[in-house]
């Protein structure tokens, strides 16, 4: 099993890791190539990073690093905080950048106070039909 998570506040990565130890999985940080900056994460900015990644359904920021055998993995966890409703858009590039197929992923989030939106639909679509899809929250 595997946990990989999104964080930039270390809420997620603090949930990450208490999963990862309970369910005795191995740890990975979805990090994005570019860190993001406490600029960048301003969402009342029009023009800061992140609003304009999640303004544009196609943004797929780059990844760091990529997971040492994808393949032996059969549970994936995938972990994020909600930004706009939603998953932030490195998520996508995440789960289109490996073939799921026959994967159990397990998606989860946290979040400060606004809900799920179509979270889970959205990033259902970016997997395999062969990918058994099991939405959790923690």
């Amino acid at each position: 099993m595997l946990v990989a998570y999104f964080s930039c506040s270390g809420v997620t990565k603090k949930v990450s890791a208490a999963l990862a130890d309970s369910v005795g999985a191995d740890l990975y940080e979805i990090a994005p190539r570019e860190p993001y900056s406490a600029a960048d994460l301003n969402w009342m900015d029009q023009k800061s990073r992140s609003t304009l990644e999640m303004n544009d359904p196609k943004a797929r920021p780059a990844i760091a690093a990529a997971v040492p055998n994808m393949a032996e993995y059969d549970v994936v966890f995938v972990g994020f905080p909600i930004w706009w409703y939603v998953a932030p858009r490195i998520i996508e590039t995440f789960l289109e950048s490996y073939d799921f197929s026959g994967k159990i992923v397990v998606p989860f989030c946290t979040s400060g106070g606004s809900g799920l939106g179509g979270c889970d639909s959205k990033l259902h679509a970016n997997c395999s039909t062969a990918t058994a899809w099991r939405p959790g929250r923690l």
